[in-house]
């Protein structure tokens, strides 16, 4: 690490230091300046503001192919701390990081417009769901089945759901309360192409039910991968189901940062001139540090293309600590696979890993 990236990170480390702390000697210390909810002219604005132009991926993934992401999460929440700040990239995978890491904010940078679509939408399905049952039937538009309460395991809810029929007329109806959400009640300024992609992704989600795959709209993959039923009732290191449907309690937390705006999906390539550095300058003004950033295998792609340097970069002007963490998804790894498609996660360190990235400039 060189002398001025050191400085820089140490400012950051001294910063988040004295967050909340009160006034002393005379000299007012710097207080937490993360907003405890933002209305909605606010949300707009900082997913318009801080993302990027649409780009492109080779598939639709609307659900994660990472059957051993839960598998991690001992080590994550051992290292990075609660109550910090969230990054992410990708659909609902993230969820089940959030609720183990329960950051004040969180940040999805995705290059596809489309990501934003899937996030706005499950935002309003959060919203609207009074519990994690009536959240999977408007998910999936299955009308509820009996007996499900707040102490059913993710097992028992998806059980229960696996003998249900798709409704489309309820599929209608939940779509219409999706766009109302969205326009009525946040009057966010989406464009007919966002109406489309979110229309796109609900009806997927409808169409294939609790077996949708990563693949099945078509996306480039295997034949062996998780479907949703998989991925919520999957175990992490310990055998404890850590899935963001495995509790009310998760369940809740996500709702509550859901409808107060506090999870913002914007548009960005990791390797890009905007997205990263517009979320560092914002989390640097207020004094906040970056918790853990997940990246899938993203990095894959940026070395391919040779833009991982960019990246670094990026990353190396966000406010961070020693405990702040990346998490990857990788073959194998310490971990190993789960249903037979072989992707992992491991943790590492983010400070060690942008160390020679210089100060981000």
């Amino acid at each position: 690490m060189n002398r001025r990236h050191l400085t820089l990170v140490s400012g950051a480390v001294l910063a988040a230091c004295l967050v909340g702390l009160p006034i002393s000697g005379g000299i007012q210390v710097a207080a937490e300046a993360i907003p405890s909810h933002l209305n909605d002219r606010e949300f707009e604005k900082l997913m318009d503001e801080l993302s990027e132009p649409d780009g492109s991926f080779r598939s639709d993934n609307l659900l994660s192919n990472e059957a051993g992401l839960q598998r991690v999460i001992p080590d994550l929440v051992r290292t990075a701390k609660r109550g910090r700040i969230y990054m992410g990239v990708g659909p609902e995978q993230n969820f089940t990081y959030i609720t183990a890491l329960r950051p004040k904010m969180a940040f999805i940078v995705d290059v596809r417009r489309m990501n934003r679509d899937l996030h706005l939408m499950y935002k309003t399905l959060f919203e609207l769901s009074a519990d994690r049952a009536e959240f999977v039937s408007r998910l999936f538009s299955i009308k509820r089945p009996e007996g499900l309460n707040g102490k059913s395991t993710a097992s028992e809810i998806f059980e229960a759901y696996s003998s249900a029929e798709k409704n489309e007329e309820l599929y209608r109806q939940n779509l219409k309360a999706v766009r109302d959400q969205l326009l009525t009640k946040h009057k966010l300024a989406l464009t007919a192409a966002d109406l489309e992609g979110i229309e796109y992704v609900y009806h997927a989600f409808f169409w294939y039910g609790p077996t949708i795959q990563y693949s099945s709209t078509g996306s480039f993959g295997g034949r062996s991968q998780p479907t949703y039923v998989d991925l919520m009732v999957s175990t992490d290191s310990n055998g404890e189901q850590r899935g963001y449907l495995s509790s009310e309690e998760s369940f809740a937390f996500l709702k509550g940062l859901e409808t107060k705006n506090m999870l913002v999906p914007i548009v960005g390539n990791f390797a890009g001139p905007k997205a990263i550095r517009s979320v560092a300058k914002y989390l640097s003004d207020k004094g906040a540090v970056v918790s853990a950033f997940y990246l899938s295998n993203v990095e894959q792609y940026l070395m391919q293309e040779g833009r991982w340097t960019d990246f670094c970069r990026n990353v190396a002007a966000l406010p961070l600590d020693e405990t702040s963490t990346f998490i990857r998804a990788v073959r194998g790894g310490r971990y190993g696979g789960g249903f037979g498609f072989g992707l992992s996660s491991e943790t590492g360190p983010m400070i060690d890993d942008v160390k020679n990235c210089g100060d981000g400039r």
